[in-house]
């Protein structure tokens, strides 16, 4: 009985210096994973290119908060997104506008960086941008915008 106690207790030690030696310090090359914030998309009920926006959005990591509202142009007009940068949905993310189809990656970037902008916007709905797939690509812009709406280029594609 007594050497039954002492094995076990010696594999119980010897699994608790493996479990310590193994978790206490991940290598250097591993960072953890870092949670990505929330963000709050409105958007028409019946537009298929804003769910596919969304898709791309969570496939980066991001967990949405979908609003379905038919008058876009009132919560548009709410937020402060200038007229000439409008498209097809709005979002919000740590106080930042992101109107249109802008990708996953200039928002990391935008939340990273924290620039002094009101937000980001891909005017217009330009295909081959994300949710806009297909077939054709045009080059577009990612714009930085002030709540003056004045822009600056802050990605190409």
């Amino acid at each position: 009985m007594k050497k039954r106690f002492v094995r076990t207790f010696a594999l119980g030690l010897s699994f608790l210096a493996l479990t310590l030696a193994t978790g206490a310090a991940p290598p250097s090359s591993i960072s953890p994973a870092v949670k990505k914030p929330t963000i709050t998309v409105y958007k028409d009920p019946g537009c298929g290119c804003c769910k596919s926006w969304i898709e791309h959005l969570i496939k980066h990591g991001y967990r949405v908060d979908a609003k379905d509202t038919p008058d876009m142009t009132a919560i548009k007009r709410t937020l402060g997104v200038p007229d000439g940068l409008a498209a097809c949905h709005t979002a919000i993310v740590n106080g930042y506008l992101i109107e249109g189809h802008v990708p996953a990656a200039d928002i990391a970037r935008l939340l990273k960086e924290k620039p002094k902008v009101a937000g980001l916007a891909v005017p217009g709905m330009p295909m081959g941008s994300p949710g806009m797939e297909g077939p054709r690509t045009q080059r577009y812009q990612v714009l930085s915008f002030d709540k003056a709406g004045k822009t600056k280029v802050f990605a190409s594609y």
